[in-house]
C-alpha cells in the first residue's frame, strides 16, 4: 500500500514554498505517495498549493493578534473548531507521517498527529524558532533546521542541519538574463533592480522605492517591483507616465525575476536568503524590524560580515535604500565580489535531504 503524507503550514511564502519543495522531493523519490497540504483558510496557501498541483484542507485557525487584542477573543474558538477538523481529515486520510513547515496551522495538525502516535517532521528555516515549533519539537521525530546552534530551541538528537529547499525552478533556473528582463517588457540594455519583500509585501521598501522613482529615472535604471497587496495600488499610481518600471503584487514566476535582477533589494528572512544564494545575486538586504528577536538583522549581517551583501536599516530606508542601491549598481567589483561571496553559501539540495529522512521513518 503507498505511504500518505500531510505538510501543514502556510501563511506567507517563506512556508508554502519551502513546503512545496519539499512535497515534490518525497515525489521524485516514490510518485506513489499520496500528499494532502493543511493550511488556512484564507490564507495564501489555498492558492498556492493548488497552482502548484497538490490538494489542500483549510481549517478555521488565526494566529495571535499582538496590535488587537480585542480581535483575540474568537481564539481559543476557532483553536477547538480546528481541532476537531483536523481530527476529521486525518482520520479520512490515514497519513503515515506529518510534517510541519510553520505558519499557525501547522500547530493543531501536528499536535493532534503526535497525540495518535503518528510520526511528525518539523522544518524551523529560521534562526530563532517559533513558539509553536518549540512546544511540537519535544515529540517530533525529527526537525530540520537551516543553521547550526538550534540546540537552544530543540533537542540537540533531533536536530538535523538541512538548511532550508528551494523551488526547484529556482534552483534549475537556465533563463538567459536577456529573455527574462524581456519577459517584464524592459529593457536589456539597461541596469535591473528587483525590489521584493517577501510574497505580502514591505512597507517600508515600498514606501522608500515609492518616493525616489525619480532617481531610478535619473540614472537609467529600471525596476521590477514587486509590492504585495497592500501597496499594489499606490506603486501602480507612483509608476503611472514612467517607462522602465514593471510593478504587481506578486511574481509568480520568480525564476524570471530573478535571471533579469542585476541588483536586488530583500527583506532578511530565511527564505528570500536561501533563494537569493542560489540566484547568486548583488543584494542590499532591509531586515523587517519586528520579527522575532530582530531575526532578520541578525540574518542580514551575518551576510553582511561575510561580503556577501549590504544593509540598510527598515528605519533609514527612506533617506538611504535608493542611493545605496544606485551607489552598487555603478560599482561593477562590489557587485561581482557580493555575487561570488553570496554564491559560495548557495545549498540545493535541502529538499531531497529532508525527504530522503522522512523516508526512512515511514
Amino acid at each position: 500500500m503507498s505511504k500518505r503524507i500531510i505538510i501543514a503550514g502556510g501563511g506567507t511564502g517563506g512556508h508554502i514554498f519551502p513546503a512545496i519543495a519539499i512535497a515534490n522531493a518525497l515525489l521524485k523519490k516514490d510518485p506513489g505517495i499520496g500528499m494532502l497540504f493543511i493550511g488556512a483558510k484564507g490564507k495564501m496557501e489555498m492558492e498556492k498549493v493548488p497552482q502548484a498541483g497538490y490538494r489542500i484542507e483549510g481549517i478555521d485557525i488565526a494566529g495571535f493578534n499582538r496590535s488587537s487584542l480585542i480581535k483575540n477573543i474568537s481564539l481559543p474558538f476557532k483553536l477547538l473548531k480546528s481541532f476537531f477538523q483536523v481530527r476529521r481529515i486525518i482520520g479520512a486520510f490515514g497519513p503515515d507521517a506529518v510534517v510541519g513547515v510553520g505558519g499557525y496551522s501547522s500547530f493543531p495538525v501536528l499536535r493532534y498527529a503526535q497525540s495518535r502516535g503518528i510520526p511528525t517532521f518539523i522544518h524551523e528555516s529560521n534562526s530563532f524558532a517559533g513558539k509553536s515549533n518549540i512546544l511540537l519539537g519535544k515529540k517530533a521525530v525529527r526537525i530540520f533546521v537551516a543553521s547550526d546552534g538550534m540546540e537552544k530551541f530543540f533537542p540537540a538528537g533531533k536536530i538535523q542541519v538541512t538548511g532550508n529547499p528551494v523551488r526547484s525552478n529556482i534552483v534549475n533556473n537556465r533563463i538567459s538574463r536577456d529573455e527574462a528582463i524581456r519577459f517584464f517588457g524592459l529593457d536589456p540594455s539597461r541596469h535591473t533592480v528587483l525590489s521584493t519583500g517577501g510574497s505580502l509585501g514591505a512597507k517600508g521598501i515600498n514606501e522608500a522605492v515609492a518616493a525616489n522613482l525619480d532617481e531610478f529615472e535619473k540614472n537609467g535604471i529600471q525596476l521590477i517591483w514587486q509590492t504585495g497587496k497592500a501597496f499594489a495600488q499606490a506603486a501602480e499610481k507612483a509608476a503611472t507616465g514612467r517607462s522602465g518600471i514593471w510593478t504587481k503584487d506578486f511574481i509568480p514566476q520568480m525564476e524570471y525575476a530573478y535571471a533579469a535582477a542585476d541588483t536586488v533589494i530583500s527583506r532578511s528572512g530565511a527564505m528570500s536568503i536561501a533563494e537569493l544564494c542560489v540566484a547568486r545575486k548583488a543584494v542590499v538586504f532591509v531586515p523587517f524590524p519586528h520579527a522575532a528577536e530582530d531575526h532578520q538583522t541578525v540574518n542580514a549581517m551575518n551576510l553582511v560580515n561575510k561580503k556577501a551583501g549590504l544593509m540598510v536599516r527598515d528605519s533609514e530606508a527612506r533617506q538611504e535604500l535608493v542611493h545605496t542601491v544606485i551607489s552598487l549598481s555603478r560599482n561593477k567589483t562590489l557587485g561581482d565580489e557580493l555575487k561570488e561571496n553570496i554564491g559560495r553559501l548557495a545549498i540545493t539540495d535541502a529538499d531531497e535531504a529532508i525527504a530522503k529522512e522522512i523516508l526512512k521513518w515511514i
